[in-house]
């Protein structure tokens, strides 16, 4: 057998290594430690210099805008262009109710204060500007007393084609059936009774036959010939004490107007006239002098 060589190491040496390895272990965990340092400071210096989305976005220089700034801007310009579009309207109303050129010359010819002679008004009427068709003259009367009425006969007529009936058995089916084709109607004492079914039809209409403004008259022809030449009935409304009679057309001129206006005043009474006004259907309203 070899011989074995057996080395021995005393405690001193044991000691000494262990210290070593002790003292490598804690410069490695200090070295460690140094550097996990250096990398949380590195960290903070980086974060102490990015900026912030509001830094980024607010500076000196800048202005910024606050969402209530905002929601009031917004809520400005909707009202402004609101008012716009308000006043845009108004405009259109305003363009859309203009009057005419021929209305305003119209307007010039005549006061609204002043109060003329029958015979002045009516050359005045027919020096107004008209429209494209010929246009009815009318009187509007104010009287004292509601309920006036009466008839009267136009010397000229009023212009106006009526259509004149004479009641019987084939214009009561009409009527039933909801045709109306007349603007008066003329009736004998004895068809009254027939026309009750359909009272509340021609009632509201002002068509009813009545003994007051001969339209019931056991000579029904004889009616018809005189409403066919002029003949008319006058009332005051249902509810206001105005008398309104068509007088005529524009184009009749000044003779005839004047003269049927002549004979509807004197028919309505001077002495239950309040106020007059002469008037063309575009016309401006003429007031007249009535004397009492």
């Amino acid at each position: 057998m070899g011989k074995v060589r057996v080395k021995t190491f005393d405690e001193s040496e044991n000691a000494e290594l262990e210290a070593k390895k002790k003292a490598k272990r804690e410069a490695k965990k200090a070295q460690k430690e140094s550097v996990k340092s250096e990398e949380i400071i590195d960290v903070k210096d980086e974060t102490e210099t990015v900026k912030t989305p509001e830094e980024e976005i607010i500076t000196p220089e800048e202005t910024v805008v606050t969402t209530d700034e905002a929601i009031t801007t917004l809520s400005d310009e909707e009202t402004e262009s609101s008012e716009k579009q308000k006043k845009t309207k108004k405009e259109k109303f305003v363009k859309v109710k203009s009057l005419s050129d021929r209305v305003n010359a119209n307007r010039k010819m005549v006061s609204k204060t002043e109060k003329y002679p029958l015979d002045k008004a009516v050359t005045l009427l027919t020096k107004f500007k008209t429209g494209k068709f010929d246009e009815s003259v009318e009187l509007h009367i104010n009287v004292k007393e509601q309920g006036t009425s009466g008839t009267l006969t136009l010397p000229h007529g009023s212009g106006k084609t009526l259509r004149i009936k004479i009641a019987d058995d084939a214009v009561l089916a009409a009527i039933e059936a909801g045709k109306i084709d007349f603007d008066i109607l003329v009736a004998s004492p004895d068809m009254m009774p027939k026309l009750a079914k359909v009272a509340r039809v021609l009632g509201p209409r002002g068509l009813m036959p009545n003994p007051k403004n001969g339209t019931v008259t056991p000579k029904p022809e004889e009616a018809v010939k005189k409403l066919s030449g002029g003949e008319l009935r006058f009332k005051t409304e249902a509810k206001a004490p105005i008398i309104h009679i068509l007088i005529g057309k524009v184009s009749f001129g000044d003779k005839k107007i004047l003269e049927n206006a002549q004979s509807a005043i004197s028919a309505v009474g001077l002495s239950k006239i309040k106020s007059a006004v002469l008037t063309s259907t575009m016309s401006p309203g003429i007031k007249l002098q009535i004397a009492n």
